[in-house]
């Protein structure tokens, strides 16, 4: 009988971690996107793994975490209107191991002039103590999907 409890116990205890951490996975897209905007792009690579992210992005990969960082200052720095509002939803996550879990989700950065709409995959690691994006692909489009049941046009940060 105390065996039954004590499995019964470690599962749950078990499974409030599980939450906790896909919680904490959460809070660092949450962070990121909060950052961006108000456009603290510094504040926005903290979600990335530092020095040796991996980032695919039209078709190429950026140079490190640096080379990201120019990159979202170049093309996306200065004034609101250029830097667009920034929504991540759709967040799907599958914990892969105790340090590694995959996170899918769709994005909408709205804006005037080149709105963007698309699919974030990105491996998150746990470095440290600390969740952090290890890898990123984006996969971007200037039209939304058809089949967005979330609507990304309805999406406020």
């Amino acid at each position: 009988m105390l065996a039954a409890v004590m499995s019964v116990a470690g599962t749950a205890q078990a499974g409030d971690r599980e939450r906790e951490e896909e919680w904490a996975i959460r809070g660092v897209i949450a962070d990121m996107q909060a950052a961006w905007n108000r456009g603290d792009f510094a504040a926005y690579m903290a979600g990335f793994l530092r020095p040796d992210v991996v980032f695919v992005s039209r078709g190429r990969f950026q140079r490190d975490w640096q080379g990201t960082l120019d990159h979202y200052i170049a093309d996306y720095g200065g004034a609101p209107d250029t830097r667009g509002v920034l929504c991540f939803y759709d967040i799907r996550i599958e914990r892969l191991a105790d340090d590694a879990a995959q996170l899918v989700s769709r994005y909408h950065l709205a804006r005037a002039d080149e709105p963007q709409y698309g699919i974030n995959t990105r491996l998150m690691r746990k470095v440290e103590g600390r969740w952090v994006i290890a890898l990123n692909h984006v996969s971007s489009v200037s039209t939304p999907d058809p089949d967005d049941r979330l609507l990304a046009s309805d999406c406020r940060p």
